[in-house]
C-alpha cells in the first residue's frame, strides 16, 4: 500500500481499523457464543495478532510514520471483517 499524503488519511485509517474491530469481534463473540468458532479461527486470533505486532515493532523500530506502524493491524483487521462477513 502506497503511502497516503492527505491530511486525513491517517483519521480514516483509524476509523476504518475501529469499525472493522468491532464487526470483527461481534462475529467472533456470535461464533463463540454459539459454539460455532473452529479451532482454526482461534488460532487465527492469536496468530495473526502476534504477526502485526511484530510487523508494527518493526516499522516502530525502523522510524516510520503513525501509517507504517498501524498497517498491519488495519490490515488484517479489515481483512477479518469481510471474511466473517461473508460467512
Amino acid at each position: 500500500m502506497t503511502e497516503l499524503t492527505s491530511p486525513f488519511a491517517l483519521p480514516i485509517m483509524m476509523t476504518e481499523l475501529a469499525m472493522a474491530s468491532w464487526e470483527t469481534i461481534w462475529h467472533r463473540t456470535a461464533l463463540i457464543l454459539t459454539g460455532a468458532c473452529s479451532q482454526d479461527e482461534y488460532g487465527r486470533m492469536v496468530q495473526e495478532k502476534m504477526h502485526a505486532v511484530h510487523q508494527s515493532g518493526q516499522a516502530l523500530m525502523e522510524g516510520r510514520d503513525t501509517q507504517a506502524v498501524l498497517r498491519p493491524f488495519h490490515k488484517r483487521a479489515t481483512a477479518n471483517a469481510k471474511r466473517l462477513r461473508a460467512g
